[in-house]
């Protein structure tokens, strides 16, 4: 036992050593970012690179909502993340409390399509659901059999619609619900409540750390999104998102002049999603020691 404490300092030591090269490795292209926003085009191509700009250019925070249509790009990110942040928590947590609470007929069968469904990515929809959209009966124009208009598209709508239901949410709120004892809500239940009073003030408050955790993770997913809303908003850049408006104006970053401007961009781009996870962590953390329990 004495051989084993004397080394246990030592162990302590390279794995916090570990954990923090780990941490600068994670943290290093975020910090070129922030930092490189700042270079000068003469930094930019000088040898040996200059990594702390000797006079820094804080006015390229300034340009981008300036020069940048950066205050509606971020709105619109808002906007969109939050309806669809919503929508998916709230179907997931339905869906994945019916799944782990009651006993149907097709129970298994649904979960199991469920399970599977998440090895499909969402790419391989997007064509279909592309058409299913457009060619959509009364909407945009359209005559009853979905034609003459142009559906849902160029709308949030179809923006948000194809996000509102997430397979993983759903099995990873089945899982926070199963470790929700099924005595207490039988207790409920010899009370009087009823089924949506048991769900709403009863598991859905214990389920808070899984509902944050998957609120972080739709969050930055939706946050970052670029191909679908690029898809649907081609001819609507009043409903463009932060990452495709800068994915659009990729061309005009050609010259190291641009360059500094472009990551400027992107610093402001992830701002918000870094800020949520640094509110939210304590609960991030929790959801994933909660959640860690097979189902």
């Amino acid at each position: 036992m004495a051989h084993v404490r004397q080394k246990t300092p030592i162990r302590s030591a390279l794995t916090y050593l570990l954990l923090a090269a780990g941490a600068v490795l994670m943290l290093a292209p975020f910090a070129d970012m922030f930092i490189g926003a700042l270079r000068t085009p003469q930094e930019r191509l000088a040898m040996p690179p200059a990594y702390w700009p000797s006079d820094p250019q804080w006015g390229n925070y300034i340009r981008v909502f300036t020069e940048l249509p950066m205050g509606r790009w971020l709105a619109n990110s808002a906007i969109q993340t939050g309806l669809i942040t919503v929508i998916q928590l709230s179907t997931s947590a339905m869906a994945g409390y019916a799944l782990a609470k009651y006993r149907f007929w097709g129970r298994d069968f649904l979960f199991k399509s469920i399970l599977g469904a998440q090895m499909f990515p969402f790419f391989l929809f997007l064509i279909p659901v592309f058409f299913l959209l457009r060619y959509f009966p009364l909407a945009g124009g359209n005559d009853i059999l979905g034609l003459g208009g142009t559906g849902f598209l160029n709308t949030t709508t179809a923006i948000v619609l194809p996000f509102a239901v997430s397979w993983y949410g759903i099995f990873l709120m089945r899982q926070f619900f199963i470790t929700l004892p099924d005595e207490l809500i039988d207790a409920a239940r010899l009370d009087g409540a009823g089924e949506y009073r048991i769900f709403w003030q009863i598991a859905l408050p214990l389920a808070l750390p899984g509902l944050v955790t998957l609120g972080i993770f739709i969050f930055v997913y939706q946050w970052n999104e670029v191909i679908w809303t690029m898809t649907v908003t081609r001819t609507a850049p009043q409903l463009q998102t932060v990452p495709v408006g800068i994915y659009l104006l990729r061309g005009a970053f050609i010259d190291q002049s641009t360059q500094s401007l472009q990551q400027a961009a992107l610093a402001v781009s992830v701002a918000p999603v870094i800020v949520t996870f640094l509110a939210l962590q304590r609960f991030y953390v929790r959801g994933l020691k909660a959640g860690a329990v097979k189902g």
